[in-house]
């Protein structure tokens, strides 16, 4: 069942995933579009609350196989199903998925999930097993079971579904065992029959479910239908996996030969399924010593971690020792998450629950002696034998002796490696270990670790008002939420913060989130008598080898958020593998975070602290932060399509990036921090290699459709581009402007800035920087149709030609705009030959983009020259290019063009279809000149072709774009044309082009 739908019902949504995926707004159903975009509408439901980067969707759909386009869709897909899932009248603020830095977040509080629901009545179930109270558990969990309504995610495609999928089945499973272990318990063996004879026929090789049947069809006094179910599941076993039935199993088997109601029935200890009470000792035995139970007082207000505590609490082999260790930052809760794992664990080992402080961590203690530790032991369990005994091995020796049939829950916190937990491991079949530690304890044997991260916000904040009481006013909530955000979400800091303000009035709280909005005193104000964030830290610190601390204290400096390891190399001047290996070593330690494979980052506390401990080396700071600014320089250079030719000062090497897709793929994975990388340059005073960056990046922003950051960098930095020492930054920055405005198609800002930039050259008497503004004037003033302007400064260039052999993308971009012109006059052999000089200037200075612009060029002067074959061919390496690039109007573009060979070669299909990816590939959100004029011609060819349905739509959606002058002309054309077209209708039409 749902929960309970507030008033305005109506306007609600609700998603059922747990069988075919359907969505209702109210009592209204909802289409949800192809598979595809329903599997990345299924991978942003679930994880409600956290941010989906356009990769991990792009894997989570297509997995090793993505679109030809790449993670272009993944904008498009999202504006589909905003467009679907949207209310009538509601606007983007009410969208379901919400655009966030790094990607997309599903807002779970804007609707109602099924799965969602399936967790909470879960932990509703759990909680009243723990409690006792089985007919409650036995109703939540049938509740839960009730919301299934066949295979989970039925017929979703995609790697992210399918493991959705079998994690969803197997925890029906897991609830469907846990149900009928409670009827069992309750005397309801009649109801767990039925139900478990149809699953055994369904899983024909689950041993856990033919054991629960055992158990059931024993309640029963069908002690022989009991045996057969063994027999059966025997034979289906050995033939047909070759192996025989485990040891619980074979346990059953022989509790129901013995008659065991105590085993079987669950009369004896309480135990959850797959654990049987009473392996080791007799109840006898176990009462001739009395269990100590040393769990310290459980946290209070503790909040959060149910999936993490489900992993610590999850049922355990029953013959082995389970270890089980949790690992995390200091202060972000590990202690408490075990402690509360341990009380609700406690009932299941009666032979105690120990706790044991390892100090791994603690300034005022030193790590705890091992001896000690074994010697304290083993006085808990009453064996005085071997406690004398100083040998090491001795000890561990009696420790296991002393343990061997004991069942006992033993907690291990804060351990500084996994040499000082591994001696103090029982040896009695059945109990359970948990360590803490703030390092990843791989050299311990687990079969679960849980990384603990802190809260998210809306548990964080949930903790500090449960702390400080009371839920307040809007303005109290709002003061409550920035004061946990301001603390990280970090479970220490959010205390300390409580500490501090509990009893006080609302104004001290408001006072305590200005004082913690300023980033470099925050620490000093996460402080409260013995508790502080920053001890916390420097404990972690001070244990790191001397080179790990070198690495830390650079990556306070990092101007990114994301890390990687040709960031830390270019902090620290390392090769990439020392850095990686650094990485690794602080991500151990927890003071780094693994993002993915190759990607981390700090908390930003931790991210504090860094600062200040590497401010208190000034010089290796200073030294630090150039070498991370070079790193951006090369990398966006590198990624454009101007060639690092193009840039006659600052760093001329490549650095460590192979080719253009390289620098590009690694500037992706910076996101949205590329303006905070400037940012942070100038304000370092660096403003060379703030300048540098900005004019590298114009490219790579402007290919992508990222106008307004392209923008606010070099607006930024135009106001102290007199600051650099680079002087021919003044004119560089405003030629990236016009370059920027132009694209989008917005000419006279484009004019604007190409004139300042020629005036301050010519001035400054630079014939590069006065080239490159006159070559893009020119290219612009072409496209508006200005063709003597155009010309003009072209003449210009062309006299300034000798200074510029050694820019080859501003030369080739010269010839083929020289090429444009001859073809423009019908001297078709002129343009023939610049179109081949420029494509050998691009290959030879490495620039894609233009490489492709020019070959789709000379395709259409093969067009034009009645070759449309030769014409195929070129357009065929123009669009794999423009595939590679990303660059979605090129593309769409060359496969306009190819659909126009493909028609005058007679290939009608092909042409069709090409002209129909040619406008499916086209993003919407985009809106350049360019994608204005692919539009027109595709509109014409829809109207020419008879398609006036599909032609009027695309010139609807057309209109959608930038409203400047320039695009309504040529939308206003568009319209002519298609009212022309309507009325003519004459046959040969098809063979025309706007």
């Amino acid at each position: 069942m749902m929960r309970e739908l507030p008033a305005d019902a109506n306007q609600q949504l609700r998603f059922t995933l747990l069988g075919s995926l359907q969505a209702w707004r109210g009592d209204t159903g909802l289409e949800l579009g192809p598979v595809r975009e329903q599997a990345l509408l299924v991978a942003l439901l679930l994880r409600p609350g956290r941010t989906v980067s356009r990769q991990q969707l792009l894997y989570g759909v297509w997995g090793a196989e993505p679109p030809g386009t790449g993670d272009k869709v993944i904008p498009v897909y999202v504006h589909r199903l905003r467009r679907r899932l949207g209310a009538h009248g509601k606007g983007s603020a009410d969208a379901v998925i919400d655009t966030v830095p790094g990607g997309y977040r599903f807002a779970p509080k804007s609707a109602h999930v099924d799965v969602t629901r399936l967790e909470e009545i879960a932990v509703e179930g759990r909680s009243a097993w723990d409690s006792g109270d089985l007919g409650a558990a036995v109703d939540a969990w049938s509740t839960a079971l009730g919301l299934f309504r066949g295979e989970p995610l039925a017929g979703i495609p995609g790697p992210f579904a399918e493991g959705e999928r079998l994690r969803l089945v197997e925890q029906r499973l897991v609830l469907v065992q846990d149900k009928a272990d409670c009827l069992l318990r309750s005397g309801r063996h009649a109801e767990a029959v039925g139900e478990l004879f149809s699953l055994t026929r369904t899983y024909p090789y689950n041993e856990a479910l033919a054991a629960l049947l055992m158990r059931a069809l024993h309640a029963g006094n069908r002690k022989a239908d009991a045996l057969e179910v063994y027999a059966a599941t025997r034979r289906r076993l050995v033939d047909g996996q070759g192996a025989e039935p485990g040891a619980e199993l074979r346990r059953v088997h022989e509790a129901v030969l013995r008659g065991d109601d105590t085993y079987l029935l669950g009369t004896g200890v309480r135990h959850r399924v797959g654990q049987p009470a009473g392996p080791g000792q007799t109840g006898a035995a176990r009462q001739q010593r009395r269990a100590r139970h040393e769990l310290p007082v459980d946290v209070g207000n503790f909040t959060g971690r149910d999936r993490e505590l489900g992993l610590l609490v999850a049922p355990a082999e029953p013959h082995v020792v389970t270890v089980r260790a949790v690992d995390g930052m200091a202060g972000v809760g590990k202690t408490a998450l075990v402690v509360r794992a341990a009380r609700t664990l406690r009932e299941q080992y009666p032979d105690g629950c120990l706790f044991v402080e390892l100090h791994g961590h603690r300034e005022d203690r030193e790590a705890a002696e091992q001896h000690r530790l074994l010697r304290r032991l083993l006085r808990a369990v009453g064996a005085g034998e071997g406690e004398d005994s100083e040998d090491l091995d001795e000890l561990t020796a009696s420790w296991r002796a002393a343990t061997a049939s004991l069942r006992l829950l033993l907690v291990l916190d804060d351990a500084s490696r996994a040499e000082q937990a591994r001696p103090l491991l029982p040896a009695g079949s059945g109990s359970m270990v948990l360590v803490t530690s703030r390092r990843r304890l791989t050299g311990l044997d687990a079969d679960r670790r849980v990384s603990l991260t802190p809260l998210d916000l809306d548990e964080a904040a949930r903790l500090l008002t449960r702390i400080v009481g009371g839920e307040g006013s809007d303005r109290e909530r709002a003061a409550v939420r920035e004061l946990a955000a301001l603390c990280d979400r970090l479970p220490l800091a959010l205390r300390i913060v409580g500490a501090r303000i509990q009893d006080r009035p609302w104004w001290a709280v408001e006072a305590l989130v200005a004082r913690l909005t300023d980033g470099e005193h925050r620490l000093d104000e996460l402080a409260v008598e013995d508790r502080s964030v920053e001890v916390a830290f420097r404990i972690s610190y001070d244990q790191l080898p001397a080179a790990e601390q070198r690495a830390f204290r650079a990556l306070g400096l990092s101007p990114t958020v994301r890390l990687d390891r040709l960031t830390l190399a270019a902090l620290l001047d390392w090769t990439p593998p020392d850095a990686e290996r650094a990485l690794e070593n602080l991500a151990d330690a927890s003071l780094v975070q693994r993002v993915t494979a190759d990607r981390y980052r700090m908390h930003d506390l931790v991210a504090a602290y860094a600062r200040r401990v590497a401010a208190a080396s000034p010089d290796e700071a200073a030294a630090a932060r150039r070498g991370v600014f070079r790193l951006y320089v090369r990398v966006a250079r590198r990624s454009s399509d101007w060639g690092t030719s193009s840039f006659p000062t600052g760093p001329q090497d490549p650095g460590p990036f192979a080719d253009w897709e390289e620098a590009a793929t690694w500037l992706d994975a910076a996101g949205g921090e590329l303006l905070d990388v400037i940012g942070q340059a100038a304000a370092a005073g660096h403003v060379d290699e703030a300048c540098w960056i900005a004019e590298g990046l114009v490219d790579h922003l402007t290919r992508q459709g990222r106008f307004h950051e392209c923008r606010t960098a070099l607006e930024m930095l135009l106001p102290i581009a007199a600051r650099a020492g680079d002087r021919r930054m003044d004119s560089a920055l405003r030629t990236g402007l016009g370059i920027m405005y132009g694209l989008q198609g917005r000419y006279r800002q484009a004019r604007t800035h190409f004139t300042e930039a020629l005036d301050i050259s010519r001035r400054a008497g630079d014939p590069h920087e006065q080239a490159r503004a006159a070559a893009g004037f020119g290219t612009f003033a072409n496209l508006e149709g200005r063709i003597a302007e155009s010309m003009t400064h072209f003449a210009e260039v062309a006299r300034l030609a000798g200074a510029l052999e050694h820019d080859d993308w501003l030369m080739g971009s010269v010839m083929t705009r020289a090429g444009d012109m001859h073809h423009q006059l019908g001297e078709y052999d002129k343009a023939h030959d610049r179109y081949l000089e420029a494509i050998a200037r691009a290959e030879k200075s490495g620039s894609p983009r233009l490489h492709g612009k020019t070959l789709l060029r000379l395709g259409v002067l093969q067009l034009d020259l009645g070759r449309p074959a030769e014409a195929v061919g070129t357009f065929g390496k123009a669009e794999d290019l423009a595939r590679r690039l990303g660059d979605v109007p090129l593309h769409s573009a060359v496969l306009g063009r190819l659909a126009t060979a493909e028609a005058k070669l007679g290939n009608l299909q092909a042409a069709a279809e090409l002209r129909r990816r040619s406008r499916a590939i086209l993003d919407e959100e985009t809106g350049t000149a360019s994608e204005i004029a692919i539009r027109h011609r595709l509109l014409w060819h829809g109207a020419v072709a008879e398609d006036l349905a599909g032609a009027r739509d695309f010139f609807e959606r057309g209109t959608a774009l930038p409203d400047t002058d320039a695009n309504r002309a040529r939308v206003s054309r568009a319209l002519e044309d298609l009212g022309r077209r309507r009325q003519q209708r004459r046959p040969g039409a098809g063979e025309y082009e706007s």
